[in-house]
């Protein structure tokens, strides 16, 4: 089966390709560059304002350290 790599657009064959979907290791290190980069994005909010969030609402870890903390002097 013929693929056309994402990166350079270069066809090559599926089944004999070890780096598929890409043509070469130097296409699959430039598309992980570019995640690391964030040059490509997943839809949706960021993870840091998710944790955010969870703390402001008393879900996140300083939240659950504060009620130990709370739970230790109430019981001393």
């Amino acid at each position: 089966m013929k693929i056309i790599c994402p990166i350079c657009k270069r066809v090559t064959t599926w089944e004999e390709n070890t780096h598929r979907p890409f043509c070469s290791e130097r296409c699959k290190l430039i598309d992980l560059g570019k995640w690391v980069s964030e040059e490509y994005k997943i839809a949706g909010e960021k993870v840091e304002e998710q944790s955010e969030k969870n703390m402001s609402n008393g879900h996140g870890d300083d939240a659950r350290a504060g009620n130990v903390k709370r739970q230790r002097e109430e019981t001393e």
